[in-house]
């Protein structure tokens, strides 16, 4: 397993078989970042005293999203010619089993969700899209590193050979030098970030402005999304565009969105706690002729 300079890195993805069922790490821990959400929001939903009704509604829609956007991710910015160049490759589009999930169309997609989720269930409840927003991504920061820690159990999206002492050999891949772990780089970033985004949010939520969890979150996520991604392999074979690969290309806009939400923030100055109606008083109902006793 351990070299003296490298990791031969030969885990098998699944972790144990029922039949011709193998239930694999990263389905395990891709379904912990679910679970690991669903806690946390509870936690945000309890302590500003917005209705824990909403959970199920939510949960069922980042699941969703995620899934659908993940895969049309893949597909559409990594793959077209290949799922769109022929009916045996557009069919395959619904065979998530097979592989091929993006980041980037995991969040375009949350995005949309939960636009839609705060017309439908936002007024009501006092909060708004920024500030949805500003707790999921507290929750996407550790579902991330999650997932990464899944495409290492994987052998998937490492970097490019290297000289340094923690390189692996992804010998399941037929690998035979170190590569980058990239998977532990992304995975320590995105924890690095969900705790310091969680630790404003516990401390300092009375001084931060809505969209500042929000804002920071694009600019660290994608940010090192953007860094890590020299060292990191091409997931497809096209040439580079300008020195720099889909991976970044599509991480600039997240970066630039980021930067605006803060400024948008500041601005506005509203405050990031929630506003959920109080419970008042039944209205008294209006009196009837069939009240009165009968004379």
């Amino acid at each position: 397993m351990f070299d003296l300079l490298v990791i031969h890195w030969n885990v098998n993805p699944v972790i144990f078989h029922i039949g011709s069922f193998g239930l694999r790490w990263y389905t395990l821990l891709f379904l912990s970042g679910f679970i690991f959400g669903w806690y946390l929001f509870k936690w945000f939903f309890t302590r500003e005293k917005v209705s824990t009704e909403l959970m199920d509604q939510l949960l069922f829609t980042l699941f969703l999203c995620t899934i659908i956007g993940a895969r049309l991710g893949h597909c559409i910015f990594y793959q077209p010619d290949y799922y769109f160049g022929s009916w045996k490759g557009f069919l395959e589009i619904f065979m998530m089993w097979k592989g091929g999930l993006a980041s980037h169309g995991g969040a375009i997609a949350l995005l949309i969700g939960m636009l839609w989720f705060t017309k439908r269930y936002g007024k009501q409840n006092g909060f708004d899209f920024f500030w949805i927003m500003d707790r999921l991504c507290i929750a996407v920061a550790f579902a991330g590193c999650l997932i990464r820690i899944g495409n290492l159990f994987n052998s998937e999206i490492y970097g490019n050979v290297t000289s340094l002492p923690w390189g692996f050999v992804f010998t399941l891949r037929g690998e035979t030098e170190p590569k980058h772990p990239t998977q532990i780089y992304e995975a320590l970033s995105y924890l690095i970030l969900g705790l310091i985004l969680l630790w404003f949010y516990w401390k300092r939520i009375d001084k931060t402005p809505r969209g500042f969890y929000f804002g920071w979150f694009l600019i660290g996520c994608f940010g090192m999304r953007f860094l890590i991604e020299f060292v990191k392999e091409p997931q497809v074979e096209f040439e580079n565009f300008m020195t720099l690969n889909m991976g970044q290309w599509l991480s600039i806009p997240f970066i630039i969105a980021g930067i605006v939400i803060l400024i948008i923030a500041y601005k506005r100055k509203v405050s990031s706690w929630a506003n959920p109606p109080k419970p008042g008083k039944r209205p008294k109902a209006a009196p009837t002729n069939y009240a009165k006793p009968l004379k």
